[in-house]
């Protein structure tokens, strides 16, 4: 059963997850590099071994996407393939010019390009959809909002204390939100293309049914850890250094205010973007300050890679698939 298709959709699906790993993955540490908590080296391998971590800790997700957004006994093993092919294109181009696209968008707009181009409307799962529009509204307003909120407590609870303290002890405080941040993105997004190889598995007559097996889990996890390993700094400058000015406070404020959003989603299920919500958070944060805080021509540039990346992935996933199917 395992044919060079199979072999080959499966590879496309390990690329599709270590592209995950160095163009969503670093938003977890963004934040502590340009606080300057951690150095670059050491924040990367935090988020590296925390995210493979985060992977391993449950597959409700990676059931969500395996068989909640497209009718898995209508499709086969080219519609999964091409839905990573536009993944790996558009995140690529993105990773680029160091904009932090979203996996999690990219693959569900990839699944149903590809799924529309097997078998038509009919293909797509509302159920499944649902809880993709609930992560969009928990990314975008608990994101935001909570980022916003609990930095304004901060301010009020620590509004007399001296600077030098604040810096000091939210700097270790960071280190361990940057560490939760990470470990929350592999729970979610790690899970993501774990559900895909599954998918893969059975459609290919690997396995009988529908369910993770460890040695899935363990080798997505590994592979989105060496992604983000070899190719997150672009990521993280832009995150970190470009969007506004952080202190070690505000890096704190938006890593916890993110983590809590994206544990909450992962516990029901809830394929929302990891990239999606730490961005919204740092938003949030910085416009405690002041509005002008956040630079919002990187922010809408950000904001523009979002959009496109529904259609640019289903778009391409849907041509793939249809050449593929003409072909075969």
């Amino acid at each position: 059963m395992w044919t060079p298709v199979i072999i080959g959709v499966l590879l496309l699906v390990l690329a599709a997850e270590f592209v995950n790993g160095w163009t969503d993955a670093p938003n977890a540490i963004a934040t502590v590099v340009s606080t300057r908590v951690l150095s670059p080296a050491k924040a990367l391998i935090l988020a590296s071994i925390l995210n493979a971590v985060g992977a391993l800790s449950g597959t409700a997700v990676a059931a969500t996407i395996g068989k909640g957004i497209v009718r898995p006994e209508i499709i086969n093993v080219y519609t999964v393939g091409a839905a990573m092919v536009g993944i790996v294109i558009w995140s690529t181009v993105a990773w680029y010019y160091g904009l932090p696209t979203s996996e999690s968008h990219g693959l569900i707009a990839g699944l149903t390009g590809a799924g529309l181009a097997t078998a038509g409307p009919q293909v797509l799962l509302w159920a499944g959809w649902q809880k993709v529009l609930i992560g969009l509204a928990f990314s975008t307003f608990l994101g935001f909002f909570g980022g916003l909120l609990l930095m304004t407590a901060l301010y009020w609870m620590f509004a007399k204390a001296h600077p030098f303290m604040i810096r000091r002890h939210f700097g270790k405080l960071q280190v361990l939100s940057a560490g939760l941040m990470a470990f929350s993105h592999g729970s979610i997004d790690g899970q993501k293309f774990i559900g895909a190889f599954t998918l893969v598995l059975l459609l290919g007559g690997i396995i009988p049914e529908f369910h993770v097996s460890p040695w899935v889990i363990l080798l997505c996890a590994v592979v989105m850890g060496v992604g983000t390993a070899v190719g997150g700094w672009r990521i993280v400058r832009t995150m970190g250094l470009r969007m506004t000015k952080l202190e070690p406070v505000h890096g704190f404020a938006a890593e916890t205010s993110a983590a809590a959003t994206i544990v909450l989603a992962s516990h029901f299920g809830i394929p929302l973007s990891t990239t999606h919500t730490i961005n919204t958070t740092i938003m949030g944060v910085g416009a405690t300050r002041r509005f002008s805080a956040v630079r919002w021509g990187v922010s809408r540039n950000i904001v523009v890679a979002w959009v496109l990346t529904f259609p640019v992935c289903g778009v391409i996933a849907w041509s793939v698939t249809k050449l593929a199917l003409w072909i075969v």
